[in-house]
């Protein structure tokens, strides 16, 4: 079983930057995208970015033009770069992999990391 870490979390004040890395365990299936999710407390988890086969990119509005996807060449390390960061974005975030299917609600889960904790402050 394929396992994910997080890192890279932490606090920071509004407008600033941080980067996650997520780390797998062994490869991943090569037919399966890789993504970023968050759940602020109260709120559903909610899926922030996202990176498919072919390196076909997708982004939650609320995050467009301030988070950046990328993988190593491997394609075993995930990250998740964040720059002007708002207390909004406040929540724990969770590398996932899984199949591709219509949607970002639906796409890359079932392999999950535990999540790592990422604190604006205004």
């Amino acid at each position: 079983q394929v396992q994910l870490t997080e890192s890279g979390g932490g606090s920071v004040e509004a407008g600033g930057s941080l980067r996650l890395s997520c780390r797998a365990s062994a490869h991943i299936w090569s037919s399966y995208c890789m993504g970023w999710f968050r759940q602020a407390p109260g709120k559903e988890r909610e899926a922030v970015a996202q990176i498919y086969t072919g390196d076909a990119r997708l982004y939650a509005d609320s995050v467009k033009g301030r988070f950046t996807i990328s993988q190593d060449s491997t394609k075993d390390t995930l990250f998740l770069q964040m720059n002007s960061l708002t207390p909004e974005d406040t929540a724990v975030y969770y590398c996932a992999a899984g199949p591709e299917r219509r949607g970002m609600g639906d796409s890359c889960q079932g392999i999950w990391g535990q999540g790592t904790q990422v604190t604006v402050s205004s």
